[in-house]
């Protein structure tokens, strides 16, 4: 998977751009990201309670350091196999 989508989900969040989180959601490839955005962004407009928002926005953030870790480990594994 291209890092570039976790950078972004990241940066998106930090920057609180909702609107480019939304799109990233679509348009991702990684249906586990997308979800997470999904669960967020649906917490963050209609949760009242901010012990909701605070979980989804923890797990979003724990998916994409996880998944961001994931690929790194995979990018190594693939250039030692090809030493």
């Amino acid at each position: 998977m291209n890092n570039t989508d976790y950078d972004r989900a990241l940066y998106y969040t930090h920057r609180s751009q909702w609107d480019n989180l939304l799109i990233l959601m679509v348009r991702t490839k990684d249906q586990f990201l997308s979800k997470k955005i999904e669960h967020f962004l649906h917490a963050y407009h209609f949760e009242k309670e901010y012990n909701a928002l605070e979980k989804q926005l923890t797990s979003l953030l724990r998916y994409i350091e996880h998944a961001s870790e994931t690929s790194i480990e995979d990018e190594e594994l693939a250039v030692y196999s090809l030493s």
